[in-house]
């Protein structure tokens, strides 16, 4: 069952008495107890497009076209006092910078049973004897010692599970995980993933892991969607998109990243040049001064999704189109 569908979504920012569009037509969904990674570079929309979901875009920012459709309810139609009920009930978030995110002189336990206290209604004993399982629950020791501890006084890799325990604390049936292993070391990461997925999966809830590495999401993911520009370019299952990408910066993102199945003298691959600036306007696809497939047509027409086999790719030379060098007439 679909939990949440974001379609043709875009984003605007106000900028010298006009706008700007940040993101084009998003489109991705997922379903409960499924994990869809939304992968791309710094600057490429997907923490605007989460923000966008769970209503916090900030000032100036605006959802200007689209719907984000959580069963059957458009959140982008709904009043602030209604997003508000949702947030942190239905659907909460796990924010990219732990220590930032939780407040530092505030207790662990406050900052856990707050959410419970406001939303369920709970008493402050059985929001604490649940914030106690939750503590357990995300893998951490002495529970009862960890409540009276504030931010400063855990390890990164403790924050990050705090912030999960408390995503988690309401029962939600869908959270967002905006770059959820930022600032830590490998190993922790791996466990914080592994964590996130197995916890959502045996919950129910449909996760949505934001990162910028294609590298990390191939064992948590069912599905992936790519985005580039504030487009997204590419959405397949995790399996299709690793045995087959199809759009050259997907291609050129897995050849960036270091593999095992490789000698450790392969020299990586970086795609050339930089990501657009996202408020000067640029017609065709985004992806074209940087792409070594590019025609004169990629500069001028946005290029539609093709289906094969649920494998979609906005791509004119991807699969059976004809491919031609860069500076080829269209």
């Amino acid at each position: 069952m679909t939990l949440l569908r974001v379609e043709n979504l875009a984003i605007d920012v106000a900028r010298d008495g006009g706008s700007c569009r940040l993101v084009h037509d998003a489109h991705f969904s997922v379903d409960r107890g499924e994990t869809l990674a939304v992968v791309g570079e710094s600057g490429s929309g997907k923490s605007l497009t989460a923000l966008a979901v769970m209503g916090l875009l900030g000032e100036g920012l605006s959802v200007s076209g689209g719907r984000i459709l959580f069963g059957d309810e458009d959140l982008a139609q709904m009043s602030p006092q209604a997003r508000n009920d949702l947030r942190g009930s239905r659907i909460s978030m796990i924010f990219q910078e732990a220590m930032t995110s939780l407040n530092p002189v505030r207790s662990i336990e406050h900052q856990l049973i707050e959410g419970m206290r406001l939303k369920k209604r709970l008493s402050r004993r059985a929001a604490r004897a649940r914030a106690l399982e939750l503590l357990a629950e995300v893998g951490i020791s002495d529970p009862e010692r960890r409540l009276k501890q504030y931010p400063h006084q855990l390890s990164g890799g403790m924050r990050q599970r705090v912030m999960i325990a408390i995503a988690l604390a309401c029962d939600p049936e869908l959270i967002l995980a905006d770059e959820p292993t930022t600032a830590l070391d490998v190993t922790i990461q791996a466990q914080i993933l592994a964590l996130t997925s197995r916890l959502c999966r045996d919950h129910g809830v449909g996760l949505v892991l934001i990162t910028h590495n294609l590298g990390i999401v191939a064992r948590y993911a069912q599905k992936v969607a790519v985005m580039y520009g504030g487009r997204v370019v590419e959405r397949a299952s995790a399996r299709q998109l690793y045995r087959a990408p199809q759009h050259p910066y997907t291609q050129g993102l897995l050849a960036s990243v270091p593999r095992l199945d490789l000698p450790r003298d392969t020299p990586l691959r970086p795609i050339p040049g930089a990501p657009p600036d996202p408020t000067v306007r640029l017609g065709g696809c985004r992806f074209h001064p940087r792409c070594p497939r590019a025609s004169d047509l990629c500069a001028t027409e946005v290029p539609p999704f093709v289906t094969d086999g649920g494998h979609e790719v906005a791509c004119l030379h991807s699969g059976s189109q004809s491919s031609k060098p860069k500076g080829a007439a269209a």
